[in-house]
């Protein structure tokens, strides 16, 4: 028991160091609803429509005030999980997708994904992305939920190495290795968050599978 503290504390000290926010949950139950909370007081994702700065017709103004209904793309749930995670978002207003996520390109306001494993030595999450789905939720979403089981916490990636394997023996498989929120810096150096990816990114380790 001691160990598995240490690599939580671990996991969760090196993730808040690249800016992921860490929380503990009890259940799947207590992970919807902090996404849904997220969810709900976040703005919503806007459209960027071009023009929208030069005289208009009144509809075409009205297009760019324009807000889309909040978007929680959830791929891979199981279907018990799927089904309990709708019923909390239809009342709320809330679209709950899973595919295909192409059609929400102008922006998904959270990706909520279940991760493979989480290394501790560096705060990293490790998610089997050969679903273009997933691919999609864990990038163009602006705020990443990941649900990570405390049982699939490893030490580093070597600690893996048997199941990274496994994940890698998978014919065209994308494997992803997330560490904190997108970050970039290659533009003279200044540090840029959610360029190429979420801006926030949640860890949710969960007590319970």
């Amino acid at each position: 028991m001691k160990a598995m503290a240490a690599l939580e504390e671990t996991f969760q000290k090196r993730a808040e160091a690249v800016s992921a926010i860490v929380a503990k949950v009890a259940g799947m139950a207590e992970a919807f609803d902090y996404a849904l909370d997220l969810c709900e007081r976040k703005e919503a994702c806007q459209l960027l429509a071009a023009g929208c700065g030069e005289p208009l017709s009144a509809d075409a103004e009205a297009l760019c005030g324009l807000k889309q209904q909040k978007v929680i793309a959830a791929p891979a749930l199981s279907t018990e999980a799927w089904t309990e995670l709708k019923q909390r978002c239809d009342p709320k207003g809330i679209l709950l997708t899973d595919r295909p996520l192409r059609r929400h390109l102008a922006g998904i306001d959270i990706g909520f994904t279940m991760a493979d494993l989480g290394i501790a030595e560096t705060g990293t999450l490790v998610i089997d992305s050969g679903s273009e789905e997933v691919r999609l939720a864990t990038m163009i979403s602006e705020i990443h939920v990941a649900v990570l089981p405390i049982s699939r916490l490893r030490r580093d990636a070597l600690s893996a190495e048997a199941e990274l394997r496994e994940f890698m023996q998978k014919p065209a498989g994308y494997l992803a290795f997330i560490t904190g929120a997108s970050r970039t810096a290659d533009i003279e150096r200044v540090l840029a968050i959610g360029v190429h990816g979420p801006l926030e990114l949640h860890v949710l380790m969960l007590e319970e599978v």
